[in-house]
């Protein structure tokens, strides 16, 4: 894992414009590389098992979270806010995959919702746009 990339802010739908980069263990969206995704949204979808999974719907899209024992252990329910960062995992025919590093339930936060897709702009267009940009 490179910590030196940063856990980009965004949205479910810009997901599936990023791709694999061919010499580095990252992924691009346009010009910006990063591993681990920082995602917003409500869970939808809870299913048990060995390792556990949910749905998580952003308003933009879908994501699958693969979660570890350890987030197994907490009591999530669907309808939760949460917040998420975590590798995210490129798959053809499926939703994309995010394996959760960190997840935190924002339910009791006013407004948490329209903060969120402020600062995924915002971040968008202070870092990510130039970047964009410049390799368009």
């Amino acid at each position: 894992m490179d910590y030196s990339l940063a856990a980009v802010k965004m949205l479910c739908s810009q997901l599936r414009d990023a791709k694999p980069t061919p010499s580095q263990n990252a992924t691009a969206l346009g010009g910006v590389l990063f591993q681990r995704a920082w995602l917003q949204g409500v869970l939808v979808s809870i299913s048990g098992g060995g390792e556990d999974s949910m749905i998580l719907d952003d308003g933009t899209g879908l994501v699958e979270l693969g979660l570890s024992s350890d987030f197994s252990l907490r009591q999530w329910k669907s309808g939760m806010y949460v917040m998420v960062v975590g590798v995210y995992h490129i798959r053809t025919g499926e939703i994309p995959l995010l394996k959760v590093h960190k997840m935190v339930e924002l339910s009791g936060s006013p407004d948490r919702e329209a903060m969120w897709y402020l600062e995924v702009m915002d971040a968008y267009r202070l870092f990510y746009e130039p970047l964009i940009q410049e390799f368009s």
